[in-house]
C-alpha cells in the first residue's frame, strides 16, 4: 500500500511547489514596482521577458485551435504586467543612473541603444515611433475589433449550440459523456472568446503606457541631468533620450511579438490545424494561382530599371511550388484512399467476424448448393444484372424498393439445391438439373424426347428437365426451354410476390412517406397519430400487399385512410376501406386484355358465410363461426372449381360480398396463396367482367 501511496503523495508535493512558485513569481513581478533592481537582475527580466513573448508567438503559431490555448488571456496579462514592472525598475535606473552612460540601465538596454540607434537618438525615436504605430495601429486594433465580433458571434451562438447537442443528445447520435464533453466546450469556447475581447485592451494599454513612459525618461532625465547632475543641456538630452529609447525598444519588441500572438489567435477562427497548416496549405493548394503570380514576377524582371535577381528567383520558385503540390497533393490522397479503404476492410473483418453480426439475418436470400454455386460464378454477372432488373420491377409494380438480396452458399443443402429464406428462416427450397433444360408443359402434350417429369417451382405446374443438347429438337417442336438461371430467378420472384408484406419494413414505410410532396406531408401530420399510428399505417399497408394490391399509388391510399381513420380503429377495416377505394387500380392490373374474369361464390355459399358472421350490438363483425365441416365442403369445391378454370388457362379473380371476403380469402389462400379474392364493391364502373361460372 505504501508504494501505491507514494506516488500520489508525490504528485500533491510538486502540485503544491508549483503553486507556491507560481506565487512567488507574481508576487516578485509586483515588488519591482516599489523596490530598487540592480542592473544585472533588470538584464535578466528583459532577456526573460524577450523570451516568454517568443515562446507564447510559437505556441500560437502550433496549436491545432484557439480553444487548445484558453490560458492565452491569462498568460497575456502576466506577460503586460512583466513588462510593466521591468518598465518602471528601468525608469528608475535611468534616472538615478543615467550620467554613467549607455549601460546605466543595463546592458540589454545599452546594446539595443548601439544596434537599432547606430549612436543617432533620432533613428531611435524613429524606429520606435514606427513600432508603436505598427502595434497600436495596425495589429493590436485589428485583433481587437476580431476579438469584438468573434466573442459577439460566440455569445449569440450558444442558445442554438446548446439545443443542436440536446437535439442530438436526444436522437441517440450521442451519449451522455460527448453531451457533456461538448457542453464544457462550449462553455470554455465562450469563456475564451469574452476573455480575449478583454485581453486585447491590455495589449492596447501596454502600447500606451510605452509611450508615455518613453516620454516621461526623457523629459525627466533631462530634468535630473541638468539640474541634479550639472550636465549641459545637449549631452542630457543625448544620454537621457538613448537610454529611453533602449528601454521602449526593449519593451516594445516584446509587445509587438505577443500583439502578433493575440492577432494569430483570434484571426484563425474556426480553421483547425497549425497556422502553417492553415495557411500555407491553403495557399498553395490553387496551382493555377501559382502559376498566374510565376508569370507575374518573371515579367517584372525583365521590366527595365528593376532588378533582375530576386524577381526571377521568386518566379522560379512559385512555378517550382506550382508543379510540385499538385503531385504531392495527389500522392496524399492517394494514400489517405488506400488508408481509409483498408479501414474499412478491417472493419467489414471485424463486422464479419462479431457475434452481432452471427446474429444478423438477411432479409432475403439466396443460398445455392456448392456444385450449382461453382456453375453460377461464371454467370454471375448475368445473374447480378437480371436481379437488379427484377428489382426495379418489383418496385414500378408494387411502389417500393426490395430489400437487396444476399448471395451466399453452404454444405448443408444438396450440391444442385438452393435455398430461398426470407429473414433468415427458408420458405422454398429446389434442386435444378444442371446442364438441362426445363420445359413447362402443364396439361398439354410432353414433348417427344428423354427427360424426367417434375414440378416447376414457382407455380407448382407440370415440367420437364431434358439435356441441353435437344434444345433445338424443342425448339422446333414449339416448346419454349427455360436455362437453370431463369428457373431460379421465377422461383425467387414468386417467393417474394408471395412475402411482400414481410419485406415491408417500418424504415422502408418511412422512406415512402419522406418522398412524397409538401402537401401529403400535411395530409400525414393530420392523421397520424392523432387518428392511426404509423405501426398502423404499416399495418394497413402489408395487408394490401399480402393480397398483391399494389402501393404504388401511396397519395391515393392515404387519402382513403384519411377518409375512414377517424371512423374505424381496426387495421383490417381500413384496409377493407382502401381497397374499394382502390377499385380501379385493383381491376386494372387483374385485367386480361381489358377483362376481368371472374368465378362467383354461389348463392349457397354466400349464404353460409353470411350466418357465420356474428355481429355486436353496433351491427360490426367480431367474430367468424364457421362449421370446420362446411369449411372442409367449401374448400374442396372451390378447390374443384378454382382448378378447372387454372387448367383452361383462366387468369381470373373470385368474387365475394364484402363483410364475408376477408374471411373466404382466408380459406383460400391456404389452398390457392396467389388467387386474388374480390368483394362486389372492389369491382369498378365501366370494367368489362366475364363471368367464369360459381362455385356450386
Amino acid at each position: 500500500m505504501a508504494d501505491l501511496i507514494l506516488p500520489a503523495s508525490a504528485g500533491v508535493e510538486r502540485k503544491s511547489t508549483r503553486d507556491i512558485g507560481f506565487a512567488a513569481g507574481i508576487i516578485a513581478i509586483l515588488s519591482i514596482f516599489f523596490l530598487p533592481v540592480p542592473a544585472f537582475l533588470i538584464d535578466i527580466g528583459l532577456a526573460f521577458s524577450i523570451a516568454l513573448s517568443v515562446l507564447i508567438l510559437m505556441v500560437a503559431l502550433w496549436i491545432q485551435r484557439p480553444l487548445d490555448f484558453s490560458a492565452f488571456p491569462t498568460v497575456l496579462l502576466v506577460a503586460t504586467l512583466l513588462r510593466l514592472a521591468l518598465n518602471i525598475a528601468t525608469t528608475r535606473l535611468i534616472l538615478s543612473n543615467g550620467p554613467e552612460g549607455l549601460t546605466a540601465a543595463g546592458y540589454i538596454i545599452g546594446g539595443f541603444s548601439k544596434l537599432v540607434m547606430s549612436g543617432d537618438f533620432v533613428i531611435g525615436l524613429i524606429v520606435f515611433a514606427i513600432l508603436i504605430t505598427v502595434n497600436f495601429v495596425v495589429i493590436t486594433k485589428g485583433a481587437t475589433r476580431i476579438a469584438e465580433v468573434g466573442a459577439r458571434f460566440t455569445l449569440d451562438a450558444i442558445p442554438g449550440k446548446q439545443m443542436a447537442i440536446d437535439a442530438d443528445l436526444s436522437a441517440g447520435l450521442i451519449d451522455d459523456k460527448e453531451a457533456q464533453r461538448r457542453r464544457r466546450e462550449l462553455e470554455e469556447e465562450s469563456s475564451f472568446f469574452g476573455s480575449m475581447d478583454g485581453a486585447s485592451k491590455f495589449v492596447r494599454g501596454d502600447a500606451i503606457a510605452g509611450l508615455i513612459v518613453l516620454a516621461v525618461n526623457i523629459f525627466g532625465g533631462i530634468v535630473i541631468g541638468a539640474t541634479r547632475h550639472n550636465m549641459p543641456l545637449g549631452q542630457a538630452a543625448d544620454v537621457f533620450t538613448k537610454l529611453s529609447v533602449g528601454d521602449g525598444l526593449v519593451s516594445q519588441i516584446p509587445a509587438l511579438i505577443v500583439s502578433l500572438a493575440a492577432a494569430l489567435l483570434v484571426s484563425k477562427g474556426g480553421t483547425r490545424g497549425a497556422t502553417e497548416q492553415a495557411v500555407l496549405n491553403q495557399l498553395v493548394k490553387y496551382p493555377r494561382a501559382l502559376f498566374v503570380a510565376a508569370l507575374l514576377m518573371f515579367s517584372m524582371a525583365i521590366v527595365p530599371g528593376l532588378p533582375f535577381f530576386p524577381f526571377a528567383v521568386l518566379g522560379a520558385i512559385f512555378a517550382f511550388v506550382g508543379y510540385t503540390v499538385p503531385k504531392r497533393l495527389a500522392k496524399e490522397q492517394e494514400k489517405e484512399q488506400a488508408k481509409a479503404a483498408e479501414a474499412e476492410r478491417f472493419a467489414q473483418r471485424e463486422a464479419k467476424d462479431s457475434v452481432k453480426e452471427s446474429i444478423k439475418s438477411a432479409e432475403i436470400e439466396l443460398c445455392l448448393g456448392k456444385q450449382l454455386a461453382t456453375r453460377l460464378l461464371v454467370s454471375h454477372n448475368e445473374l447480378a444484372a437480371r436481379v437488379a432488373k427484377m428489382r426495379r420491377k418489383f418496385a414500378r409494380q408494387y411502389g417500393f424498393v426490395v430489400p437487396d438480396i444476399k448471395l451466399s452458399d453452404s454444405l448443408s443443402i444438396p450440391t444442385k439445391g438452393y435455398q430461398i429464406k426470407i429473414h433468415g428462416t427458408a420458405v422454398a427450397a429446389h434442386e435444378l438439373r444442371i446442364g438441362d433444360f426445363l420445359v413447362v408443359v402443364g396439361d398439354g402434350r410432353r414433348p417427344d424426347l428423354p427427360g424426367d417429369e417434375v414440378r416447376e417451382p414457382a407455380f407448382g405446374m407440370k415440367a420437364v428437365w431434358i439435356s441441353q443438347a435437344f434444345a433445338s429438337e424443342l425448339k422446333r417442336e414449339g416448346f419454349n426451354p427455360i436455362d437453370n438461371i431463369s428457373v431460379l430467378l421465377t422461383h425467387l420472384s414468386e417467393v417474394i410476390r408471395n412475402n411482400l408484406a414481410q419485406l415491408l419494413s417500418y424504415k422502408d414505410m418511412r422512406a415512402l412517406l419522406d418522398r412524397l410532396g409538401p402537401d401529403y406531408k400535411r395530409l400525414i401530420d393530420d392523421i397520424c397519430p392523432s387518428q392511426i399510428s404509423y405501426s398502423g399505417l404499416q399495418a394497413v399497408l402489408k395487408l394490401l400487399l399480402a393480397e398483391r394490391v399494389s402501393i404504388r399509388n401511396l397519395h391515393l391510399v392515404l387519402e382513403a385512410i384519411a377518409e375512414i381513420a377517424p371512423h374505424v380503429r381496426r387495421a383490417e377495416q381500413i384496409a377493407e376501406h382502401v381497397r374499394m377505394r382502390m377499385a380501379q387500380q385493383i381491376c386494372g392490373d387483374l385485367a386480361d386484355g381489358g377483362v376481368v374474369k371472374l368465378l362467383r361464390l354461389g348463392n349457397r355459399w354466400d349464404l353460409a358465410f353470411h350466418q357465420s358472421l356474428k355481429r355486436d350490438a353496433k351491427g360490426e363483425v367480431v367474430e367468424f363461426d364457421l362449421d370446420p365441416a362446411m369449411v372442409e365442403e367449401f374448400s374442396n369445391a372451390a378447390s374443384t372449381a378454382i382448378r378447372e378454370r387454372m387448367d383452361q388457362g383462366h387468369h381470373f379473380a373470385l368474387v365475394a360480398t364484402p363483410e364475408a371476403r376477408p374471411y373466404v380469402r382466408m380459406v383460400i389462400e391456404r389452398l390457392f396463396a396467389t388467387l386474388p379474392v374480390l368483394s362486389h364493391l372492389e369491382i369498378a364502373r365501366g370494367v368489362e367482367i366475364k363471368s367464369l361460372g360459381t362455385i356450386s
